[in-house]
């Protein structure tokens, strides 16, 4: 009887330590969730050229850079975010194409164009919210 008790002891300790160890998640997972976070910080604008994901772009372009820790080795680059100006409510669509340097984490610098659908470029800073959108989207 001893022997038994020691082996379902043995087998239940077992089945709740795999059920208690972490998963890994791939790249995949853990980028699809970071797409569900809505982000808060500062808003600028630049003037855009070559970027850090290799695109050359202009002024008038939909551009956006992310800050150097989301941006990391460039996954994100060519995925659209949903960007609001937090003090006026408007909202616009940019493309992540380069890396900031200088952005906090939840900031973002604009080309002039994507930035003058949220506000003047004479207000130069800007309180915004964002999130990227899917993989697939498009606008």
């Amino acid at each position: 009887m001893y022997r038994l008790t020691t082996i379902l002891i043995t087998l239940c300790t077992i089945f709740f330590t795999v059920l208690a160890a972490p998963l890994r998640l791939d790249r995949a997972t853990t980028g699809s969730l970071e797409k569900r976070i809505t982000h808060s910080g500062e808003g600028t604008w630049f003037e855009v050229g070559t970027g850090a994901c290799g695109y050359t772009d202009t002024d008038s372009d939909p551009i956006v850079a992310i800050s150097a820790e989301i941006y990391d080795t460039g996954g994100n680059c060519n995925q659209w975010i949903h960007i609001t100006n937090t003090d006026n409510g408007q909202s616009a669509y940019g493309k992540t194409r380069d890396e900031c340097e200088s952005c906090g984490s939840g900031s973002l610098d604009m080309s002039p164009g994507l930035f003058e659908e949220l506000s003047t470029l004479d207000t130069g800073e800007i309180p915004i919210s964002w999130h990227f959108m899917s993989e697939d989207w498009s606008p």
